[in-house]
């Protein structure tokens, strides 16, 4: 297994990663990829070599050891471990993704065009949705995996005896694991991490969509407010349209300049000259 590949991938998307992301990339460093290539390894080395059972029957140890440990825990981690993080890689293909078409919109319009994105790590759009379900798909691998482990092996303890009555054995003959107290406390270790692990990405996608559902509340709060001051606006507005045409009717009512006396007198003279 390729662990250097693994640890850039990792590397590579904790740039894209939240607080709980970035916690959760140290866990799986630390105390799941180190602790596995350290110490794991070499626990699970020589397990099938000191296997041993009290009888000489050829192909009575081997199908013991194949009916008590039909998966080994190094090979059930090394596919939870690649499983766990190939949704890292789809998360670092989408921005690619993205950071491709900005650089052909740039090619086709000019470095001063309108640009595709602003900010092509943010988590928007179709990115968002791959982040999510990136963090429903590793938490469903660690579950998945922690159930197996104790399907296959019923259960997390590791026996100093077991009892085997396999064909070709010829009867029950007993068979000792070898380092079986390491051997327990290193499997509860890694389980225990798995839950950590699941517990994190359940934090994230609880943060991710609290986050959301925020800002779009806030973007309907400010829509309505905005509507509000619109709405007083254009009352205000109508008011004093109101205001001035009924200034306007007011100014046509107003009665006729009234005449002088003299000047009546005055026109009443030209019409009696006239007759």
């Amino acid at each position: 297994m390729n662990w250097a590949f693994l640890q850039g991938l990792l590397s590579g998307v904790n740039k894209y990663s939240t607080v709980f992301g970035r916690v959760w990339l140290s866990v799986v460093f630390l105390f799941r990829v180190m602790v596995f290539v350290v110490a794991a390894e070499k626990v699970w080395g020589d397990d099938q070599k000191d296997f041993t059972c009290n009888t000489a029957q050829p192909g009575c140890h081997n199908v013991c050891y194949d009916h008590f440990f039909p998966v080994s825990h190094i090979r059930l981690w090394a596919l939870q471990l690649i499983f766990v993080t190939c949704p890292s890689l789809l998360v670092v293909l989408h921005v690619a993704y993205r950071e491709e078409r900005e650089r052909k919109n740039r090619l086709k319009f000019g470095d001063n065009c309108q640009r595709l994105y602003e900010n092509t790590g943010k988590k928007r759009g179709g990115l968002w949705w791959t982040y999510v379900l990136s963090l429903v798909f590793k938490m469903s691998v660690d579950a998945t995996f922690v159930y197996l482990l104790y399907h296959i092996y019923e259960g997390y303890d590791f026996p100093s005896l077991v009892k085997c009555s396999e064909v070709p054995c010829p009867n029950v003959v007993d068979c000792f694991i070898s380092r079986p107290t390491e051997k327990r406390i290193f499997t509860i270790f890694m389980v225990l991490t798995s839950l950590l692990c699941i517990l994190l990405s359940l934090c994230e996608i609880l943060y991710l969509v609290g986050k959301r559902l925020f800002e779009c509340i806030r973007r309907l709060q400010g829509s309505s407010q905005a509507h509000k001051a619109k709405s007083i606006s254009d009352m205000r507005g109508s008011n004093a349209l109101l205001v001035s045409n009924c200034k306007k009717l007011a100014s046509k009512d107003q009665p006729a300049p009234a005449y002088s006396h003299v000047g009546l007198q005055h026109l009443m003279d030209k019409i009696e000259n006239y007759r």
